[in-house]
């Protein structure tokens, strides 16, 4: 038998074992990574679902948090009486929706419902998986405490939501924009940070971004939560449904009355006007960005996918911006607004992506990178 012959005999069985446990490797993160892609395609429903319980000022129609026991809708003329009597106590019915009807406050309580039952769900999807994954040691070891934290904000969120809406339930009609704002920037993290995990289990090819790309990228991640946090003030104090002309606002390019509250930075929160301003001005500031990070690629020797991935977030930011602007000329009406908001979430989720990927994937646990 020829040398090369007899170390091939001889190494086969490790370049068999290597083979398998690269195969086992990329099929478990590929569960995981699809498990995640679920959960955040939970999550967009979520938010979705938290979009219309606000425009149909639906959250206070549930005055209790009962997280167990209110997963049972009322199944009884008796139950529903009682429910909507708890409401009766509260100022938005007393001050807004006096006389309102059970039916009418039925079509309130089944979205605040849905909402929190979504939540819910959301929490079992997640939990049951992760012990399964865990207990049959599918996790890497660099993953276990990621969703452990993931799982642990999911708990914070919920315990978020409640802060805000018992903001409405004494002395206001309606919930506090800081705690609303909040309630949503938190829901985007947690969809955000779950979908970073998921894109470093997957395949990358792009190889190495330019430096200008690599610095705008987190910036683009960071301008696109500053503009839900402002689009959840926004939505708080209704100021969409105010100063309804583009190009210009209030008939001027800087509108007059931006800064009446005093002290100053009052007007960054509680002025309807001033929130909009910004919300504005950040759109645009958004826009430029990734225009520059668009041209800095396409304009580059970077990578295919890099080019590819720069184009399609511009080409998203661009018709969000358009998708802002028809809902707010036309008055916000619900489906323009929920698809705004559906807007947001999808440019979100592919600046997290394109932020990810320019990062590269984790290391092989094998000690051999895996590319797909």
């Amino acid at each position: 038998m020829c040398p090369d012959a007899a170390r091939l005999m001889a190494t086969s069985p490790n370049v068999l074992y290597t083979t398998a446990l690269v195969q086992r490797e990329r099929r478990n993160r590929a569960i995981v990574r699809w498990w995640l892609y679920l959960i955040c395609l939970m999550i967009f429903a979520m938010v979705m679902v938290g979009g219309a319980t606000r425009l149909t000022h639906s959250g206070l129609s549930i005055t209790e948090w009962q997280p167990i026991h209110g997963i049972i809708p009322p199944l009884s003329h008796g139950a529903w009486m009682e429910e909507f009597e708890k409401y009766q106590q509260i100022p938005e019915y007393q001050q807004l929706n006096k006389g309102m009807s059970l039916t009418g406050f039925q079509f309130i309580y089944w979205w605040e419902w849905s909402h929190r039952f979504l939540g819910r769900i959301i929490g079992f999807v997640f939990f049951v998986p992760l012990i399964w994954l865990w207990w049959s040691g599918r996790l890497e070891d660099r993953l276990k405490p990621r969703l452990v934290v993931l799982f642990l904000l999911g708990g914070v969120q919920g315990a978020i939501g409640w802060w805000m809406v018992a903001s409405g339930l004494v002395d206001r009609v309606d919930v506090s924009q800081y705690r609303l704002a909040i309630h949503l920037t938190f829901a985007c993290g947690i969809f955000a940070y779950a979908l970073w995990v998921a894109r470093g289990l997957a395949p990358h090819s792009g190889g190495e971004a330019p430096r200008i790309v690599r610095i705008l990228a987190p910036l683009i991640v960071l301008l696109v939560f500053v503009q839900i946090f402002l689009g959840g003030l926004v939505a708080g104090l209704d100021a969409g449904l105010a100063f309804n002309d583009w190009p210009l606002m209030d008939h001027a390019i800087i509108p007059s009355g931006l800064t009446i509250l005093e002290p100053v930075w009052r007007n960054f929160f509680e002025n309807p006007k001033t929130v909009q301003f910004d919300h504005r001005i950040v759109a645009y500031t958004l826009w430029v960005v990734v225009i520059l990070a668009w041209l800095a690629t396409r304009n580059s020797k970077a990578a295919l996918t890099h080019k590819r991935r720069t184009a399609v977030l511009a080409v998203l930011v661009t018709l969000q911006a358009a998708l802002g602007i028809t809902t707010l000329v036309l008055q916000v009406p619900l489906p323009w607004a929920l698809a705004h908001q559906a807007g947001a979430i999808v440019v979100l989720a592919f600046a997290v992506a394109h932020w990810r990927a320019i990062e590269g994937p984790y290391p092989a646990v094998t000690g051999i990178e895996v590319r797909g």
